[in-house]
């Protein structure tokens, strides 16, 4: 008798806590949106809430993915930078530092950022002036190299290369529209960091200088746009030293994330990055395509591929943006796109007896649209097997048997949200414990 090839895709939705909500009833997003195949995960699998990194922490995405995937923040993280520059593209080297940059707006005869996006919608924009930036000699510091790499929205990645530098510096990001742009300071007093600190402050004037004087600006302002006229050096980091996921949990990753910093990050644990057409890591991406390609690879047998992370980014945008209808919208087509990998993983698992799919749907931390930004609220988590999510779907119980659990692989949660998570066997737990549970509930 052949052993069963365990496999599982794991769904984050970025953001994806909420809270309630006056004007839909008093309920959170989740609790609103119409989600009958996350809700058939739910019911045919086991769940809990989990806090990304520890409890009362609003942490940032990065943090918590690292937390969720096996990696300690607190022994692992090194800045936010790296993750962003390698998932634009830019390779990484030790003694290299990075920036998870935004193009921003300031006022230059103050000094005041009044806008630390300049525009969402930079696609067209971005790639050009990342060109143009990259390069530009640094006075003071002649054997150091800029690169610049678009990323998504309007962010882009910046590394910078040559002897003597350290991560040990602060960010010039205000961190607040219509505050003044910060000055980089060193963390430690040490030789690297206060050069390092001086380069970077150096960094910021020379491109400053350099976009104020770019035929995109000048056009923007003629037709009274915000120009893209400062960049934000933010999350300075490095290369991180860690084993990779493979090693980690003896599962062969790979990732669909076209948001960079995920996407960098998974790289940085040795997750091979698959790029999905369509997919764009903002509210046009094609979440269609994003599932046909985990399909594709999770089922492809040359590939020995195990485990298939799966992100998306719209709902924790439309959390930011305080847009209660575009979150449940996306919320909605998230449901869709779930329906296809059970549809089709289920159909495969059928015809191959040496397979068994297992699903996992949670999120890297909440983002209500009542504030616009990430706040400490635990998350739903749910871990299922296929099977028993296609039997439901197929089946589509009545309400009345709902009650009663599909199999001894499930809990007697019957929806996915973050109240009714909260009463599955799995209680509330860290991220840092996500991986056991995925190890030990694939392996049932």
């Amino acid at each position: 008798m052949h052993t069963k090839q365990r496999k599982i895709v794991f769904v984050l939705i970025d953001g994806i806590g909420d809270v309630a909500i006056p004007k839909i009833g008093r309920v959170t997003p989740l609790q609103h949106a119409s989600i009958p195949h996350m809700d058939f995960v739910a019911h045919g699998g086991i769940n809990g809430m989990m806090d990304p990194v520890h409890p009362s922490l609003a942490c940032g995405s990065d943090t918590a993915h690292l937390s969720i995937l096996g990696y300690p923040p607190s022994k692992y993280y090194r800045g936010r930078g790296a993750f962003e520059s390698m998932g634009a593209g830019l390779l990484m080297v030790p003694g290299d530092i990075a920036f998870k940059s935004n193009f921003a707006t300031i006022e230059p005869t103050t000094g005041i950022v009044t806008s630390r996006r300049a525009d969402r919608h930079f696609e067209e924009l971005g790639p050009p002036l990342c060109s143009y930036l990259t390069g530009l000699p640094l006075p003071s510091f002649p054997h150091h190299r800029v690169d610049v790499m678009y990323a998504t929205e309007h962010r882009c990645g910046v590394r910078v290369r040559g002897p003597g530098l350290t991560d040990n510096i602060s960010s010039t990001d205000p961190l607040k529209d219509n505050l003044p742009l910060l000055k980089a300071k060193p963390l430690v007093d040490s030789p690297e960091a206060i050069m390092t600190s001086q380069l970077v402050n150096e960094l910021s004037s020379v491109m400053q200088e350099a976009l104020e004087k770019h035929p995109i600006n000048a056009q923007r302002k003629k037709e009274g746009k915000q120009v893209a006229n400062v960049v934000l050096l933010r999350g300075c980091g490095c290369l991180i030293d860690a084993p990779s996921f493979e090693t980690q949990h003896g599962l062969k990753p790979f990732i669909v994330a076209p948001t960079a910093i995920i996407a960098g990050l998974a790289m940085s644990l040795g997750m091979d990055n698959i790029k999905a057409p369509g997919a764009t890591g903002d509210y046009r991406s094609n979440f269609g395509s994003k599932a046909r390609t985990v399909i594709d690879n999770l089922c492809d047998s040359d590939k020995g591929y195990s485990f298939g992370f799966l992100h998306i980014k719209a709902v924790d945008d439309a959390g930011h943006d305080r847009n209660t209808r575009l979150k449940i919208k996306f919320l909605e087509d998230v449901d869709k796109m779930v329906a296809t990998l059970i549809t089709e993983l289920s159909a495969y698992e059928e015809k191959h007896d040496d397979v068994e799919f297992s699903i996992a749907i949670t999120g890297d931390h909440s983002t209500p649209v009542l504030s616009g930004d990430h706040s400490f609220e635990p998350v739903p988590f749910t871990i299922a097997k296929m099977k028993n999510v296609a039997a439901l779907l197929q089946s589509k119980q009545s309400e009345e048997n709902k009650s009663t659990p599909p199999s001894p692989f499930s809990d007697s949660v019957t929806q996915f949200s973050e109240i009714d998570a909260a009463r599955g066997v799995l209680g509330r737990f860290c991220g840092g414990s996500v991986m056991t549970i995925v190890d030990k509930y694939i392996a049932l």
